[in-house]
């Protein structure tokens, strides 16, 4: 089997190329920045991956690279999370996911042969915010910029499904591993200044890295996997409880709010991701069989903080 990947260098992508490696799947890395990728996937202890250079958002030479693979998987897309919402960062966000799935499905349909699944990332922020609704892969979209975002990015995704390839769109919650959000939280707790961002109450629907990892898996090697998935855990938690249990685990305080003002005033309208959120739970994802590692909020950050 061999699989493509853009977007193979980020936080989940390096993780899902191990996973394969260990698996004996041939990977191809689609690399914006190849001297980079070589550094992260060195042949040496990855003798299974190829690397190729790419423009996510142009059309190139790169694409005819699809052919032959087994399957897709675009993890590609601009950190909505570093630095302020400027329109002009907003139309990078919105451009490196849209631009980039449309040069993606645009290769799988000329290829050939051509391969048999895509799977596409996409995000929880296709619901909007709430502190009260609860929402699962049938739920309808919100209105505001993530929101408009993610149905883009799905929307560009979807039209593989006229080449005849089987897709499957993961909505990504947050994403717990040694980095991420989760490591950015983590440095005032280590200074003893930790606790919750903004009121606490808002919803924190988050997902462990080797869950995300393998349901990706499951989804390029399970035929019967077709449409949304939400990659959250069964259980979400409020900001509060979240900081509360890294205290626990990390045996440091975890009662010293950050306020709303200080993050609006480092990250704008970017602030909107950690001060508000939303309740989703897996409803397709757990019909589908899929296990999870970690279920459970501790336990995850037990691994994690402990590592």
């Amino acid at each position: 089997m061999k699989v493509a990947i853009a977007g193979a260098t980020g936080f989940v992508g390096s993780r899902l190329v191990e996973r394969l490696q260990v698996e004996g799947i041939r990977v191809l890395v689609l690399s914006r920045n190849t001297t980079y990728a070589q550094k992260v996937f060195p042949p040496t202890a990855f003798p299974n991956v190829e690397i190729v250079a790419y423009t996510p958002t142009a059309s190139g030479g790169w694409q005819s690279a699809i052919s032959g693979c087994d399957g897709v998987v675009n993890l590609a897309g601009e950190s909505i999370a570093e630095g302020r919402w400027t329109p002009e960062r907003k139309q990078e966000i919105l451009n490196s996911r849209k631009l980039a799935t449309q040069n993606i499905v645009d290769a799988i349909a000329n290829a050939y042969p051509k391969p048999s699944v895509l799977v596409n990332a996409s995000a929880i922020g296709y619901y909007g915010t709430s502190e009260t609704a609860t929402f699962d892969e049938t739920s309808s979209p919100g209105h505001d910029f993530l929101a408009q975002v993610c149905q883009a990015w799905e929307a560009e995704a979807t039209k593989v499904t006229d080449a005849g390839v089987r897709l499957v769109i993961v909505r990504l919650g947050i994403v717990l591993g040694n980095g991420g959000a989760l490591g950015k939280m983590i440095t005032p707790f280590k200074l003893f200044a930790g606790g919750p961002l903004g009121s606490g109450q808002q919803w924190f629907s988050w997902i462990d890295l080797d869950d995300v990892v393998n349901l990706i898996f499951l989804a390029l090697t399970k035929p019967e996997m077709q449409g949304v998935y939400n990659a959250t855990a069964p259980h979400p938690v409020r900001m509060a409880q979240l900081t509360q249990t890294m205290g626990k685990v990390m045996n440091r305080p975890s009662w010293l709010p950050v306020p709303a003002f200080a993050l609006e005033a480092l990250l704008g309208d970017g602030a909107m991701v950690v001060l508000e959120g939303q309740q989703v739970v897996p409803k397709r994802t757990l019909e589908s069989g899929f296990k999870y590692k970690y279920p459970n909020l501790e336990p995850a950050l037990v691994k994690i903080l402990k590592s």
